[in-house]
């Protein structure tokens, strides 16, 4: 058991507006006492910015080991852009190269993952909400599409312990994503609410099977997505059946579970009361990302500091991650990956 009167910050992942921040921003974020930020696009314009953009992030809430976020999963997901950030493919690059020759892909995602993580560690960023672990190809309309490696669970399972393993090696951790699996979703989340009407057979055949053969990576993400066949009322992410029975239960899952953007236009409701649903729901952390100053404190106020089995779990990752080699330089990594992906032959989306 943890010491009760151990200082814990709210359960709570806020996005920031611009590139620098305000003075509103820090006393917000201050009183806020978040547990970490996540970084979008929006936020990085070039290196040195971002470096001190982070510190003013952690200054603002009086911590030097504040976690810092960002989706760098490569392809059309990557909130570090060209020309300050080198550009790679999308998972399924990755996913084709290990269909044709497994280790191959291994060798090429190993590569990558290597080569990500150093770019976040030089900038101070410490989680990376990656990889995708939803299946690839279940319905031709699947809004994840490239995002997933392979509609193989195996080859999805495979690739990702890879990927996982890399980065907790090199200083990063990783996040799993999107708890159940929402590869057969047809619309996006930020725009509408994903139905799935699937038999749990089904889900639990195809969609459940890589995240129950990674049930012990320390960090993972669910999704804002109906399952009818789990909670016909609720998304996952506001689900308590699907956070306990499912991604804890059936799945065995029992690291940090953190909630997608509870701002994405999926849901509808209060921030706040949205915040409360979620952690309730059993979400240890919940993300608010739209970077609006008015959020942060009243977000805050109605949630509770991060319990114990939730602080535990964060304690639990950190001990999982190991600093990267601080000799480390990527120009062999980087040239041998550019040869591997030069042999894909064909356009992978």
């Amino acid at each position: 058991m943890l010491e009760n009167d151990e200082k814990r910050p709210k359960p709570l992942m806020l996005g920031c507006a611009t590139t620098q921040l305000s003075l509103e921003e820090r006393a917000a974020f201050k009183s806020a006492d978040p547990f970490g930020f996540i970084l979008f696009t929006r936020n990085c314009e070039y290196k040195d910015q971002v470096r001190l953009l982070i510190n003013d992030l952690r200054a603002s809430v009086g911590n030097d080991d504040l976690p810092i976020a960002i989706d760098q999963e490569g392809g059309r997901v990557a909130r570090l852009k060209a020309p300050n950030w080198v550009q790679y493919p999308a998972a399924r690059s990755f996913g084709i190269m290990y269909e044709r020759d497994p280790e191959w892909g291994i060798e090429a995602v190993k590569l990558y993952t290597r080569i990500t993580a150093y770019e976040l560690v030089k900038l101070g960023i410490t989680i990376n909400c990656a990889p995708v672990v939803d299946l690839f190809g279940l319905d031709q309309n699947s809004a994840i599409g490239d995002r997933a490696f392979s509609g193989s669970p195996s080859s999805v399972a495979a690739l990702a312990r890879a990927q996982v393993e890399t980065y907790l090696a090199n200083g990063i951790l990783p996040v799993i994503k999107h708890f159940p699996g929402h590869g057969r979703m047809r619309v996006d989340p930020h725009v509408t609410l994903p139905t799935i009407d699937v038999p749990r057979a089904d889900l639990e055949a195809q969609d459940f099977v890589p995240f129950e053969l990674l049930k012990d990576v320390p960090l993972g993400m669910n999704s804002h997505a109906v399952f009818t066949a789990l909670d016909p009322e609720n998304s996952a992410s506001l689900s308590f059946t699907v956070n306990s029975d499912i991604i804890r239960g059936k799945m065995g899952f029992d690291g940090l579970l953190l909630s997608d953007d509870l701002q994405m236009k999926a849901l509808n409701g209060n921030l706040p009361d949205l915040a409360l649903r979620a952690s309730e729901a059993g979400n240890d952390v919940v993300l608010c990302c739209g970077g609006e100053i008015g959020d942060a404190i009243p977000v805050a106020r109605n949630l509770n500091p991060m319990g114990d089995k939730s602080w535990a779990r964060w304690q639990h990752a950190r001990e999982m991650v190991t600093p990267m080699d601080k000799f480390y330089n990527p120009a062999d990594d980087i040239a041998r990956l550019d040869v591997l992906l030069g042999g894909l032959a064909y356009d992978p989306v």
